[in-house]
């Protein structure tokens, strides 16, 4: 189901932080495009809740209990039906369309947490609102971009070294 982490990715950061400004892009043509690269339509209805599965999903994963609970509404129309075939028990979600992407969303977090614990985080940049899978060996990735994130967050470190540094050199 790589497909479908990729989906979950997607939904996860698809509101990053611009110029200290949440953009939202599962709404208009951006959102429509979105969804239908993973299968979906694109109507108002399926972007509703796919905006309400991920802000759940977010607090969720950043350890709110309360969002938990607030993604139970979203399953009770989620189908799991096994298909058994020569290759084994494969099994198919069904739900209504305009949850569908949501539906699959969800069995995505729901997998990447049983087959991966603690290796879907947020970003280690408090200014950021992205998400990660940790697909390093030690599972000690923190940034959702070593280019972006990480590189800010250790020039900031190394400047405030330096400013510490500097100031009780001055001191001396």
């Amino acid at each position: 189901m790589a497909q479908d982490e990729d989906l979950l990715i997607a939904v996860l950061n698809s509101a990053p932080v611009l110029a200290g400004t949440p953009q939202e892009q599962l709404t208009g043509k951006a959102g429509m495009q979105l969804a239908r690269n993973f299968g979906g339509t694109g109507s108002p209805e399926e972007l509703a809740t796919l905006i309400k599965v991920r802000d759940s999903l977010q607090q969720a994963i950043r350890g709110n209990d309360q969002a938990l609970a607030d993604l139970s509404q979203f399953t009770s129309d989620i189908v799991m039906t096994p298909n058994v075939t020569a290759a084994g028990i494969h099994w198919e979600l069904s739900a209504p369309a305009t949850s569908l992407l949501a539906a699959r969303t969800l069995v995505a977090w729901s997998e990447v947490q049983h087959e991966r614990p603690g290796r879907l985080r947020a970003c280690a940049n408090t200014e950021c609102n992205l998400f990660l899978v940790d697909r390093s060996r030690p599972g000690t990735a923190k940034w959702c971009s070593m280019a972006t994130c990480g590189n800010r967050i250790k020039v900031r470190a190394h400047a405030k070294r330096n400013r510490s540094s500097a100031e009780s050199e001055s001191r001396a």
